[in-house]
């Protein structure tokens, strides 16, 4: 019988892999080099975690915004817009700041590699859009419109993370998120 798995240790593997991924990117993991790094060993990442995907994968989760926890109360224009306020600064200047680095760098690769990366980038997408996509419709938007509103939505404000990763400047970035949101919750009345 196989013994049960140490839930405080795997939190802490899991905890230093989002640490390093932060820093030395998605691209280049490979299990080996990152055991070594974190000072453990790839068979004990391989027992807690599975897979090489199934570690990004679970990495991926632990560090991204809720979006549940923001948009799940949403219930009028006002919540929306304070919730779409608060995923935004959960993505620049919040503890899931650091974390975006790792969702742009695998969006790319999943465009540049499919096979490889698609699935998970897909699912790292649909996690954020499906909540917000869930108020809309709260708010009387049919499913479909609902779900292009918060695709518009979680891909201008991804975007502009990125444009403000790139060239530093807050004040262009948050004032055009503070647009885009306006605008977005304007199409929400």
């Amino acid at each position: 019988m196989p013994r049960p798995v140490n839930a405080e240790k795997r939190a802490e593997l899991l905890k230093q892999v989002v640490n390093h991924l932060q820093h030395h990117g998605v691209a280049q993991m490979s299990l080996s080099p990152l055991a070594e790094s974190i000072g453990t060993t790839k068979r004990m990442l391989l027992y807690y975690f599975g897979s090489r995907e199934n570690l990004l994968a679970q990495a991926l989760a632990a560090c991204r915004p809720d979006a549940h926890a923001m948009f799940d109360d949403v219930r009028n224009s006002a919540g929306l817009r304070k919730a779409a306020h608060t995923l935004w600064e959960a993505m620049t200047v919040g503890e899931q700041s650091g974390p975006v680095r790792m969702l742009l760098q695998l969006l790319s690769l999943a465009a540049t590699d499919p096979e490889q990366y698609g699935d998970i980038a897909a699912e790292t997408v649909e996690v954020m859009i499906g909540p917000i996509a869930a108020a809309y419709v709260r708010l009387g938007h049919p499913p479909q419109q609902a779900r292009t509103a918060a695709t518009l939505l979680v891909s201008g404000l991804r975007g502009l993370c990125q444009d403000r990763l790139v060239t530093h400047d807050v004040a262009r970035t948050d004032a055009a998120a503070r647009r885009l949101i306006r605008d977005a919750v304007t199409t929400a009345d």
